[in-house]
């Protein structure tokens, strides 16, 4: 095992009614409110007004920064900033899924930041340290946002799409009834993001971390277990709930742990997609995952260990052929993508080759590329997954 350390100060709160803390949470860091959301799901399932009614039973000032976009806009966060400082923000309340909160981060950090907001998401998020404090709701189990630093920003005007380490919340409130409401597109998307989280940090040549190789393999278990269940019956508490915690603990770190630490391919190059496509994060993700294992496995046979124990401990698969178990394992992920209709190709979004080597070549320029990864990858490699993808 590698060393770690571990640091999570999010105070998590989960289950039926975990949003009756909600006045107390956000009274302690003060009377005025900046209430951040997307495009109005919110207000349709009835959150928005048990919000209200919640910060003015606790006396709070709420002023409110609605439209954050589903690949969080610099613009936005510009907005938010000057809205903290103009209204004299004492806490930010973020309620919404992954993007909403990675927003609020941003703002969070942003008010103590000297200069433009988009140097601070180029130099890799919060540069000093200090942040407003931050309390969310979760309405989706996608991206883990609500149990981490991380938020990932978009800048429309240079297709650019940056992750970087702003704040942890200081508080998050996550009730599975809130997700109720997701679409099924959504909800699939949002696991395969969950998913893709583990691969990204599963693939790894270290394999004597035991009981983070188990909390890996446990997610992606819960997840092919309860997607479909929540597809078929989007009230289905249980399915609910569990898609929600796998969400949480993907991203945490939690699973990778005692790991050597990878460069997240996928995110890297799906980051690249979304930023010049502005796609949805969890299909850029279903489309470009089994693409990346199969390459790797290709372009490097000695990591099939790893894929025979995903293709065994995962999707339940065995044979005495290790190279053909190991196939097999990415076709189980591949078809269990298509059989909660995600889809499949880039070209079903329309999406061609044009700009491929532009977003290798962006790759290289903001993360320093992809060669020093667990399978290294050069820009002609990454091109090559993309037209794969196509």
């Amino acid at each position: 095992m590698e060393n770690f350390t571990h640091f999570i100060p999010t105070e998590y709160h989960f289950g039926k009614g975990a949003i009756d803390c909600l006045g107390e949470c956000l009274s302690r860091f003060g009377q005025n409110v900046l209430l951040t959301y997307g495009g109005g799901s919110i207000k349709r399932s009835g959150l928005y007004d048990k919000i209200i009614d919640i910060c003015k039973s606790a006396s709070l000032n709420v002023t409110e920064l609605p439209g954050v976009e589903p690949n969080p806009q610099i613009k936005t966060v510009r907005k938010g900033i000057a809205l903290c400082k103009s209204e004299s923000i004492d806490v930010i309340l973020s309620v919404g899924g992954g993007s909403t909160i990675d927003c609020s981060k941003a703002i969070a950090a942003g008010c103590f930041y000297n200069g433009d907001p988009w140097d601070m998401v180029l130099a890799g998020g919060n540069q000093g340290g200090k942040s407003l404090p931050l309390v969310d709701v979760m309405t989706l189990a996608a991206t883990g946002s609500e149990f981490d630093p991380d938020a990932v920003i978009s800048n429309e005007e240079t297709n650019q799409k940056l992750d970087g380490k702003y704040c942890c919340p200081n508080v998050s409130i996550c009730d599975p009834t809130f997700t109720f409401s997701v679409p099924a597109n959504q909800t699939a998307a949002g696991s395969a993001d969950i998913m893709s989280h583990i691969c990204e940090q599963y693939f790894s040549r270290v394999f004597d971390s035991d009981l983070s190789e188990a909390i890996g393999e446990g997610i992606l278990k819960s997840v092919i277990k309860n997607l479909p269940k929540a597809l078929a019956n989007p009230s289905d508490y249980s399915a609910r709930a569990n898609l929600m915690w796998d969400s949480s603990v993907a991203c945490s770190g939690i699973p990778a742990y005692g790991k050597i630490p990878t460069n997240w391919p996928c995110h890297a190059m799906e980051h690249e997609l979304s930023g010049f496509y502005n796609i949805t994060h969890g299909v850029g993700l279903a489309i470009l995952t089994p693409r990346w294992m199969r390459f790797i496995l290709k372009k490097d046979p000695t990591v099939t260990p790893r894929f025979v124990q995903f293709a065994r401990n995962v999707w339940g698969l065995d044979s005495d052929d290790d190279a053909a178990l190991a196939r097999e394992g990415i076709e189980a992920l591949e078809d269990f993508f298509a059989s909660v209709n995600l889809p499949s190709t880039l070209t079903e979004l329309g999406i061609g080759d044009e700009h491929f080597g532009d977003m290798a070549d962006d790759i290289e320029q903001v993360s320093g590329g992809l060669e020093g990864d667990y399978v290294p990858l050069t820009k002609e490699d990454i091109v090559n997954i993309y037209k794969d993808c196509l």
